[in-house]
């Protein structure tokens, strides 16, 4: 292994910020089985693996691998018990609203999710059930977010994204038969399991605290809920990630 040459510390140290990220089009994986499964998988290009040099006995050498300090290391890490390995990655090319035109399936948007737990959860789960693309709207939080890449457990570059203002995706999609279900639980919406989903079928969930913004939810679109089976002054409302899970269950099922 090499060591790490100044330039790369650098670079590390500045993807901690999303405007670098996005300036450089790289994004960082943290952990020994997050970085096993991308290297596997073969998803996202990885351009090194840079290992913390007190613990390279733990890893398997390789050409892209990279010895880092071990105070460095704890430094551009983002957990607080760093396991000694993480991989420098190229971001996929975002996937174009034209290029959905002619694609059946479910597509995911989020209006705004900002914890990361639950935006690498979706992912993790869109991946699991074939979701073709994620439309990750305006204020939600940055996919590669070293917290959302952890929390999708190897997942990210498994689903296509495109993150942008929704209403202008929606737009461009619903011109080609895409029909938008927005998860919400007010007046007006019908239970999900009544729904017989478009071949083309949006999931939308909106913001952890304030559910979908206002604009959408007044668009004239279908609204749709997911029926309390329980007590209504036991729980307000289901944890946005769990939602698209039990929703993502019951648009597959309806449709095969």
């Amino acid at each position: 292994m090499k060591s790490a040459s100044n330039k790369e510390v650098t670079l590390l140290r500045k993807l901690s910020r999303r405007k670098y990220r996005d300036k450089d089009q790289l994004f960082l994986v943290e952990g020994e089985r997050a970085v096993e499964q991308v290297l596997t998988n073969g998803l996202v290009e990885v351009v090194s693996v840079f290992v913390n040099e007190e613990k390279a006995g733990s890893f398997q050498a390789s050409a892209i691998s990279v010895l880092l300090a071990g105070e460095i290391f704890e430094e551009v890490a983002d957990t607080d018990n760093p396991q000694g390995i993480l991989a420098l990655c190229r971001m996929p090319e975002e996937i174009q609203a034209e290029k959905l035109a002619n694609e059946s399936g479910i597509i995911v948007a989020t209006d705004a999710i900002q914890d990361p737990g639950n935006m690498g959860t979706i992912i993790r789960t869109s991946a699991w059930f074939g979701v073709k693309a994620l439309l990750a709207g305006k204020g939600s939080v940055d996919v590669y977010h070293p917290k959302v890449v952890r929390s999708t457990a190897g997942a990210t570059g498994s689903v296509p994204i495109i993150q942008n203002e929704l209403e202008d995706i929606f737009t461009s999609l619903e011109k080609t038969g895409w029909e938008i279900l927005l998860l919400d639980g007010g007046e007006g919406s019908q239970n999900l399991v009544d729904i017989h989903p478009a071949n083309k079928t949006v999931l939308v969930v909106g913001n952890e605290g304030n559910g979908i913004h206002e604009k959408l939810l007044n668009s004239g679109r279908k609204k749709v809920r997911i029926e309390r089976a329980g007590e209504e002054k036991a729980v307000e409302s289901l944890n946005a990630a769990v939602a698209v899970s039990i929703a993502l269950y019951e648009v597959n099922g309806a449709r095969s």
